[in-house]
C-alpha cells in the first residue's frame, strides 16, 4: 500500500506528520472502500461524518477528497477518532474506527521501535485494515437527504432576522427560529447590544 502522497497532501498544513494524520488516511481509504469506492468519486457521491476534529480530519480529506466547502464532510464532534462514510446516492453507511488494542498492536507489529509515538507512525502506514480497524455497517438516524439538505432553502429567524440556509430552522409555538434564538445554539448573547458593525473598524 503506496499512501505517501496521501500522507503530504495531509500534513502540507502541518510542521509535522503525526499517527492520527495516518489514522486519518488509512480510515478514509477504508471506509471509501467499504462502499465499494476505489479511488474518491465525483459529483458528491460520498458524504463522510467526522467524530473530531484537528489532524485527524486532514487526513479523512486528504484521502477521500471531501471537503467543508464542498458540503460533502461535517463533524460531529465526539471526541472519537471515527468516521461514517456515506453512498448518497443509496444511504448506505458505513462506520470505521481503530480496533480499541490498535496501540499495543502498532508496538508488537514494530518492535524494532521503543518508542511508541514512533511505533505506531510506522505501523499505521502498513498494518492491514483488519489488524487496526473495526468496521461496520451502520444507519442514519437522520437520513442523508436531511443531513445534505436542498441547495437555495432560505429562511430568515422570527426573532434575529438573520438568514437560515439548508433548512436548519426550528420551528416553536408557529415561528420559524434559528437555533440560538430557540435556545439550541452553541451560544447565547449577553445583551441585545452590538457592539461592532463593519462601519466601525479603524
Amino acid at each position: 500500500m503506496n499512501i505517501e502522497h496521501l500522507l503530504e497532501l495531509s500534513s502540507r498544513d502541518h510542521s509535522h506528520l503525526c499517527p492520527r494524520q495516518i489514522l486519518g488516511v488509512r480510515i478514509g481509504l477504508a471506509g471509501m472502500h467499504a462502499l465499494g469506492f476505489v479511488e474518491p468519486p465525483a459529483k458528491k457521491e460520498l458524504f463522510v461524518i467526522g467524530e473530531t476534529d484537528g489532524c485527524f480530519v486532514d487526513g479523512i480529506i486528504a484521502a477521500t477528497g471531501c471537503t467543508f466547502g464542498h458540503r460533502t464532510l461535517r463533524v460531529e464532534d465526539y471526541g472519537k477518532v471515527a468516521a461514517t462514510f456515506v453512498d448518497v446516492k443509496t444511504g448506505r453507511a458505513f462506520r470505521v474506527a481503530p480496533r480499541l488494542d490498535i496501540r499495543e498492536r502498532a508496538c508488537i507489529f514494530s518492535p524494532e521501535e521503543s518508542r511508541h509515538y514512533f511505533a505506531q507512525m510506522k505501523a499505521y502506514q502498513t498494518m492491514l485494515d483488519e489488524e487496526m480497524l473495526n468496521i461496520r455497517e451502520v444507519a442514519l438516524n437522520i437520513s442523508i437527504e436531511k443531513i445534505i439538505s436542498r441547495p437555495g432553502m432560505r429562511v430568515n429567524c422570527a426573532v434575529c432576522g438573520e438568514e437560515i440556509m439548508n433548512e436548519r430552522e426550528v420551528r416553536q409555538h408557529r415561528l420559524t427560529l434559528c437555533k440560538p434564538c430557540a435556545h439550541e445554539g452553541y451560544y447565547q448573547p449577553c445583551s441585545d447590544e452590538i457592539l461592532y458593525t463593519p462601519q466601525m473598524a479603524i
